[in-house]
């Protein structure tokens, strides 16, 4: 008897295996056992998409078809979760404002430049929320101003590229932020002068070659990534993080996320609200 809801081929316990390991090899991202209906579920349109019987010829399509690894792309983006609204986890953010940043402007005045990654930026209100603060600080003024958002999905990387958002994005917006933004038919959309403060682009923060293309930097946003990694992965991306900051420059991880046990090589700094990692000044041990 068919079942009214079957809508394709189920995944075994061996096709999920191999799935997750090569999603964890690819970009650290680790699925717990309990996982499989969740990728089956959302794989299971690009088997229709490339005209496959099961997830056993997708594997394979994976690993030995020419458009295998850009297929691999699109399967990531869909297995990853991408949940952010501007100025969230807000006394971080003031952490941020009323703390890190008096004193980068100190240490960075002579040459007036900041620069600052956003690592995981899904659709880009993180971004635009480091933006609006700069913006809204005078001391900046005249400052060359770089903050650059990257992301392994690149579907949410050209949601925020365009920087437009409707109503669920500003659940936590300051309403004196409105003004960095114009009302359009499609939402809310970033003024030009926020723009062009932001840069974006794909990255999968394994490959610790490409993250060059980020430059030297003065604070690493990575918040609610790290939680999806295996250890070794996530001790492999702390220390890409380590290298691209500059000597004294900041770690900032979401309030679920911690260090512990993964890296000794960052300063843990107790600031007011939060508590951050810093990339000691003096030359490091390694």
């Amino acid at each position: 008897m068919s079942l009214l809801f079957d809508r394709g081929p189920g995944m075994s316990d061996e096709e999920f295996r191999l799935m997750r390991d090569l999603v964890n090899r690819f970009c650290g991202i680790a699925f717990g056992e309990d996982a499989k209906y969740v990728v089956e579920r959302r794989l299971r349109e690009r088997l229709q998409a490339l005209g496959l019987q099961d997830f056993g010829e997708y594997y394979r399509h994976l690993r030995f078809h020419v458009d295998g690894d850009a297929e691999l792309e699109r399967a990531v983006d869909l297995l990853t979760t991408n949940e952010t609204y501007f100025f969230r986890e807000s006394y971080q953010l003031q952490a941020f404002e009323r703390e890190l940043l008096p004193e980068i402007a100190e240490r960075n005045a002579a040459r007036k430049r900041l620069t600052i990654w956003s690592a995981g930026c899904s659709t880009g209100e993180e971004v635009y929320t480091i933006a609006m603060i700069l913006a809204s600080m005078p001391r900046f003024a005249g400052w060359d101003v770089r903050i650059f958002g990257s992301d392994i999905s690149r579907r949410v990387l050209q949601q925020a590229r365009k920087g437009v958002y409707r109503e669920a994005s500003f659940r936590a917006m300051p309403p004196e932020h409105l003004r960095f933004f114009e009302e359009t038919s499609e939402g809310r959309s970033v003024r030009s002068e926020i723009r062009a403060m932001c840069h974006f682009g794909h990255l999968n923060l394994l490959e610790h070659g490409r993250t060059a293309i980020v430059g030297a930097v003065d604070v690493i946003f990575c918040r609610n990534v790290l939680i999806y990694f295996d250890a070794e992965s996530r001790s492999r991306v702390v220390r890409t993080f380590f290298d691209r900051l500059v000597p004294g420059g900041y770690l900032l991880l979401g309030h679920s996320e911690s260090l512990l046990r993964t890296t000794t090589d960052f300063e843990l700094v107790h600031l007011r609200t939060d508590m951050v990692y810093r990339r000691p000044a003096t030359p490091e041990a390694r």
